[in-house]
């Protein structure tokens, strides 16, 4: 029995220029989860507004869908984030950002009085951890971070990505993981390798 092949990324885009919009659900499928949370976590942990965010960029995926020429559609697609978020920071303050997140994580804990298991309790004081260490981050370095640990992009996709040199990328991970890599210590030693979970 053969299996199907799923289509490349970009095999969908070229579909969707022609009008598929068929090839567009199964690029939001593949890529809205993970947009949300690099929206979520750039954007200072509000939850409504990294939804419009992310509607707003696959609307852009559709408009702008002819504008794409490779070679990856990851890439591009994440260049459009990255440029949106930048464009973000510049009408708002990042410290008002930062204000309006930890006064939300308060009030977030402050409501949650279900038990849970050990386990999620765990890996919910991580995640919480990890949201605090980013928010403490300055936007570049945040941006690469996230790019690295939670999208997986090289150097060299990241450079293109934030139209950095590889060697102002490297700087700016060096420097974003110092923070995290010491915030989250307290739950183990490989800490940072569970940044993608």
């Amino acid at each position: 029995m053969s299996s199907v092949i799923p289509p490349y990324d970009e095999q969908l885009m070229a579909d969707l220029q022609k009008g598929d919009m068929r090839a567009f659900d199964t690029l939001y499928d593949r890529y809205s989860q993970r947009l949300l949370t690099y929206f979520y976590r750039m954007l200072g942990g509000q939850e409504d507004i990294a939804q419009d965010f992310l509607q707003d960029l696959f609307i852009k995926v559709i408009e702008k869908s002819h504008l794409f020429s490779g070679p990856r559609f990851s890439t591009w697609i994440y260049t459009m984030a990255h440029n949106m978020c930048k464009n973000e920071y510049r009408r708002l303050s990042i410290r008002q950002m930062h204000d309006h997140h930890i006064h939300a994580f308060h009030e977030k804990e402050e409501e949650n009085t279900t038990p849970c298991i050990e386990q999620h309790m765990d890996y919910q004081a991580f995640l919480r951890a990890l949201d605090q260490a980013l928010d403490t981050l300055k936007e570049e370095h945040r941006q690469v971070f996230l790019l690295r640990h939670q999208a997986h992009f090289s150097i060299r996709e990241i450079s293109e990505i934030t139209a950095c040199s590889e060697g102002t990328v490297k700087s700016r991970l060096f420097y974003g993981l110092k923070k995290p890599a010491q915030k989250l210590r307290p739950f183990s030693p490989d800490a940072i390798e569970r940044l993608s979970l």
